[in-house]
């Protein structure tokens, strides 16, 4: 049981402490409850923090269905499901231009006019404040590796063995501080797990990124 995100993050730096200072590492957290997770990472840790904002892209037929995910710089397709569906690249590009836009927006919401942080040949330490069935977090892992990442580091509080071994074999490392077999939501190991808000998201980085300096 953890008290709170931040009571959360603090034990995970523990866990990341050899990448302390590390000029070729950055974090990443998934927005919105990854961030206080993120912001307490990357101020132990010494490290420059972002956002990553993904989103699926969905069947033409049922759009609950991924058949791929795009990021602000990359998409990432499941070829050999859409050649056995039939999909037409007219509707993927579509949606790759639609779903990135959206992103952008969401992003500059968070960052401003901030660019990305450059992630090829970079060590990702990629966290979240929970994992359930780590769904989102594939999907990043696949992202990031087509946006050149050299190794991805998942770092979690929380998620159920299955999950956690469904992301090792998407992962280089996978560091998760409780692997619950009675997990039935991530709110249940936290004794406060307030929604953060938009503004919250944006004040952590904000902080970091004044704080950060030329790491």
């Amino acid at each position: 049981m953890f008290r709170d995100r931040l009571d959360a993050a603090g034990r995970l730096a523990r866990e990341l402490s050899r990448y302390r200072d590390r000029k070729d590492a950055v974090v990443l957290a998934v927005p919105r409850g990854g961030l206080p997770i993120g912001g307490v990472l990357a101020r132990e840790l010494g490290l420059k923090l972002d956002v990553i904002l993904t989103k699926k892209i969905g069947h033409p037929d049922n759009p609950e269905f991924a058949i791929g995910a795009v990021s602000l710089t990359d998409a990432a397709i499941n070829t050999a499901l859409v050649e056995r569906e039939g999909i037409p690249s007219a509707y993927i590009s579509a949606e790759i231009a639609r779903i990135r836009e959206s992103l952008r927006q969401r992003y500059e919401m968070y960052r401003g006019a901030a660019r990305p942080l450059p992630l090829k040949g970079k060590t990702v330490i990629l966290t979240d404040d929970g994992a359930a069935t780590g769904r989102t977090l594939l999907a990043a892992i696949e992202l990031l590796k087509s946006e050149g990442a050299a190794r991805i580091v998942v770092a979690l509080p929380v998620a159920p063995p299955d999950t956690v071994e469904v992301l090792r074999g998407g992962a280089d490392e996978v560091i998760c501080l409780d692997q619950p077999a009675g997990f039935m939501a991530i709110g249940q190991f936290y004794r406060d797990f307030s929604q953060v808000p938009d503004e919250e998201a944006i004040a952590i980085l904000k902080e970091e990124a004044q704080s950060a300096g030329p790491k």
